[in-house]
């Protein structure tokens, strides 16, 4: 048995905003005063009051030969099941259909490292994410501590209740070794989607760009600027799905295995990338580029832009402003991505993780590998596949075909791949 996570601010499971990436929260009217609580008065504090989730149970308890059954006695049955069949707990329990959503509060969206309770309404946001675009349960859990043992050991504590594990907002690099070492402990699917959700969908996005302009991967050369958690896991996937070519920049330039300043994470991301051996500046990454993926902030000059190839691809997540506007973007490109929702192309996680989620967890995979990954970008580039224009080469999140398409691919990468247990 279940219970199911609900928005009390309706009777369906409908969310008032779905983008994740950088969605405009603010007011459209005045600003004012609420007098109960002191507050300014906008629609996003009217939308956050009292939370944005509740619990619901899935049975009655009418009586009591409903309470005998969903406690007291009859629920000793079911305990003493699973404690002769562990495996149980997946049939008798939520366990093998909920999520935690698991942050310390360190990096979260825009805002940066504010807190666990700062942190709340942002997790509370995605888990009605995942509830509305992939039927999955989700809890937030914000932890009082940014200490990566202390995080790794209550997660593992944690585990038993749940289904997966979704780090959330938890700043690099400690993000890649929380994540590491909780995937080597655990037996359900760990995610960090502030990696893995932006790099599925900015691969869907490049496919369909490629496809578009009738380009391979494998003759693209791209620059990603940023070598944070995003940066690092975009890098990664797009080499494992074939990329000609991928440089990563940081404040100090090209990732290059002839730096000394490295740290481990992009030591390793120094060796299985900029085959070209590129060195210098962003900018001078960027000449004769083909794609720009920017996640990392800033403005990059427009004279650097104008030096990309010809019919270029420009993916400038940053929000809320993009490191390139896209009018300039246009000037120059072929293809024009943001992370914006009032711009075509929203590069969006949450067209990723409900459905990647609800994958594994509908074959209760042990883990998301990165075939799962790749299957996960290729199943959702190809919802657009037919009606793919400069404008349209990823889908709307509201698309009602991408949930699932993503868990049905996830679904049967991880039976491909063995980690699947049913």
């Amino acid at each position: 048995m279940s219970a199911e996570i609900v928005n009390p601010r309706s009777d369906s499971s409908d969310s008032s905003d779905s983008s994740e990436h950088g969605s405009d929260t603010g007011a459209d009217g005045d600003a004012g005063t609420d007098t109960a609580r002191d507050e300014p008065f906008d629609a996003a504090f009217a939308l956050h009051r009292g939370g944005k989730m509740a619990i619901q149970a899935t049975v009655p308890v009418r009586d009591r030969d409903d309470l005998s059954l969903a406690y007291t006695p009859g629920v000793a049955k079911v305990c003493s099941a699973i404690a002769e069949q562990p495996e149980l707990v997946h049939d008798y329990t939520w366990k093998s259909q909920v999520v935690a959503v698991v942050t310390d509060g360190s990096a979260v969206l825009g805002l940066g490292d504010i807190g666990p309770e700062a942190s709340l309404p942002v997790m509370e946001g995605k888990a009605i994410l995942f509830k509305q675009f992939g039927g999955v349960d989700a809890i937030p859990i914000a932890l009082a501590t940014q200490d990566v043992d202390e995080i790794v050991e209550t997660v593992v504590r944690l585990a038993p209740s749940f289904g997966g594990v979704n780090l959330e907002d938890i700043s690099a690099p400690r993000c890649f070794e929380i994540e590491r070492r909780l995937q080597e402990r655990l037996d359900v699917p760990v995610f960090h989607d502030d990696q893995h959700g932006t790099a599925v969908v900015t691969l869907a996005a490049l496919r369909n760009a490629a496809r578009l302009t009738g380009r391979a991967l494998g003759e693209l050369r791209a620059v990603i600027s940023g070598a944070g958690a995003a940066g690092v896991a975009i890098a990664k996937i797009l080499t494992e799905a074939g990329i000609g070519d991928v440089a990563v920049c940081d404040r100090k330039g090209v990732v290059s295995a002839d730096r000394t300043d490295l740290t481990d994470v992009k030591r390793q991301v120094a060796g299985f990338t900029n085959r070209a051996g590129r060195q210098g500046s962003l900018a001078d990454a960027l000449d004769g580029a083909d794609v720009f993926i920017g996640v990392s902030g800033g403005t990059v000059p427009e004279e650097a832009v104008a030096k990309m190839a010809p019919g270029a691809f420009i993916f400038a997540m940053a929000n809320p402003n993009p490191e390139i506007h896209p009018e300039v973007a246009h000037k120059y490109a072929a293809v024009v991505a943001t992370g914006r929702s009032d711009y075509p192309n929203q590069i969006n996680n949450v067209l990723a993780f409900p459905g990647i989620f609800a994958g594994a967890l509908q074959v209760r995979a042990t883990e998301i590998t990165e075939g799962m990954k790749l299957a996960a970008a290729e199943a959702l580039a190809s919802v657009v596949a037919d009606d793919l224009s400069p404008d349209v080469v990823i889908p709307s999140p509201f698309d009602e075909r991408v949930a699932p398409a993503v868990t049905a691919a996830v679904a049967a990468a991880a039976r491909a791949e063995g980690v699947a247990r049913r």
